[in-house]
């Protein structure tokens, strides 16, 4: 199962991600990129969901998300001057925070991003026979574990893309995240703090989290 699709308190984290961003008060409409074949299945979950109140158009992703995220930034509307990218796998992220991103990008910043500080020592490697080699050890206090939603003027997002299409269709050449893409055309990338809500759930045990963050705000 796709995991957008992936059940969290019942209902799936693609809705949980959309709902809280509709919820924010500063956000006009979804664009939302189904998985290969799961348009339909993905509009009726989300765009037929009574608690989002902006309007939701749904379309087919790419092969990666570099990709999906271009398909959808095709959608934006003619009037949408800001656009925001965000990960159904972050289901739980607080409106605050996404009110704090568009705040941030109408103050002037023309890409941002939301960040918490890396708290564990990190070893920069180079692959060894047996064991990787540690080749550096960078200064923690200047590092940013970055979330989503990622916040963008759309003209810089929609160059950006522009200018990196030709790594979307390989997995292993595709952004990461959009803002990798404004930071390859030279253009600066501001971070403002994240949330620890705004968590990625990649594996069972991120999903058993979630569950139990639900459960103590019911």
């Amino acid at each position: 199962m796709p995991k957008a699709l992936v059940e969290l308190g019942g209902l799936p984290l693609v809705l949980h991600a959309a709902r809280r961003l509709a919820a924010s008060g500063v956000v006009d409409g979804l664009v939302v990129t189904a998985p290969a074949g799961l348009a339909a299945v993905v509009t009726e979950v989300v765009a037929r969901d009574p608690h989002i109140e902006v309007p939701v158009r749904v379309v087919e992703g790419g092969a990666t998300r570099q990709a999906s995220v271009a398909t959808g930034l095709r959608m934006a509307r003619a009037a949408d001057d800001v656009v925001l990218v965000h990960d159904a796998a972050r289901p739980l992220v607080p409106p605050s925070l996404v009110r704090r991103v568009v705040e941030a990008v109408r103050s002037g910043h023309r890409a941002v991003v939301p960040g918490l500080p890396v708290t564990d020592t990190i070893k920069q490697v180079i692959p060894g026979p047996g064991a990787e080699l540690v080749v550096g050890t960078p200064d923690r206090s200047l590092l940013r574990a970055v979330q989503t939603p990622q916040g963008f003027e759309r003209g810089l997002l929609v160059r950006a893309h522009e200018a990196g299409a030709v790594r979307a269709a390989a997995e292993h050449l595709a952004a990461t995240d959009d803002a990798g893409l404004v930071e390859a055309l030279g253009e600066k990338v501001h971070i403002v703090p994240g949330d620890d809500l705004a968590f990625k759930i990649t594996t069972e045990r991120d999903l058993w989290l979630a569950e139990l963050v639900l459960q103590e705000a019911a």
